[in-house]
């Protein structure tokens, strides 16, 4: 499920492109007291991404934006949603706003589709995988995807993270993406990689080599259709809580109801 937050610009304010910290603040701030605040400072999936706030670009005061937090559990998305109805202001970083509006979507993949990233998608390859993938970067800390490295690592790391989710999100009995035969996606369409500096905590920040992706899909069966909609609920690969990794449909037509697509 995700919250569609219709926002609007409080004073002229040039647009940021370092959003995801001061966003992501915002979600935990609307999640204080519940008990979803203990998942803060754990290892664990927190199950909310989101989109930047788009379109981008400058605004002038007044001028209308869209944010969207995706996760699997309703009662998150209700939490967030009780609060910004409570506390209506709304400050990414330097962008002041005010939400204006606030309405719940359901998207479902349904049969044949694509699926798109509206934001980077970070996969990071640890160091014990690197002899299996063939790459020896520099240094023995984790490695960003490149290209360079082949989709193979890309698509292992992306089944094994969204299996994991699949693990906190989903019935025990039901089997994850690694435990069905056939891929995620039948096509993985690479459409730019590039680095992005990001502010991780405050006063600190690295520098991510990100993603985007263009991906086709043709449901094979009820397992295949619930992980690509958890995939659409938690975002893929990784960092979803600092935004990264937000995906939507862009066939219209699979869609119940109508799913904005988030630009970056």
């Amino acid at each position: 499920m995700r919250l569609l937050v219709r926002l609007r610009a409080r004073r002229k304010t040039a647009y940021d492109n370092a959003y995801h910290h001061k966003a992501r603040g915002r979600i935990w701030r609307a999640l204080r007291e519940t008990r979803f605040e203990d998942t803060h400072d754990t290892d664990a999936p927190t199950g909310f991404c989101y989109s930047n706030p788009f379109p981008p670009g400058d605004m002038a005061e007044g001028d209308s934006r869209t944010f969207l937090v995706s996760a699997p559990q309703e009662e998150l998305l209700t939490a967030v949603a009780e609060d910004l109805n409570n506390d209506r202001e709304f400050n990414i970083g330097e962008m002041p706003f005010r939400v204006a509006d606030m309405s719940v979507l359901a998207p479902d993949v349904g049969e044949p589709g694509t699926i798109e990233t509206g934001t980077g998608v970070v996969v990071r390859i640890p160091p014990w995988r690197f002899e299996d993938y063939g790459i020896d970067p520099e240094g023995d800390d984790f490695a960003f995807w490149r290209p360079e490295y082949t989709v193979e690592p890309f698509k292992r790391q992306l089944h094994d993270n969204l299996d994991k989710k699949h693990d906190q999100f989903c019935r025990e009995d039901l089997p994850g993406p690694t435990d069905v035969e056939g891929e995620l996606f039948d096509e993985y369409e690479l459409l730019k990689t590039y680095a992005l500096p990001v502010t991780v905590a405050e006063g600190e920040t690295l520098t991510y080599v990100v993603s985007k992706w263009r991906f086709d899909y043709r449901v094979r069966n009820d397992h295949h259709r619930r992980h690509l909609n958890l995939a659409l609920d938690t975002g893929i690969a990784e960092r979803n809580s600092l935004g990264f990794g937000f995906c939507n449909i862009t066939d219209k037509t699979t869609v119940r109801g109508e799913t904005p697509r988030a630009f970056s």
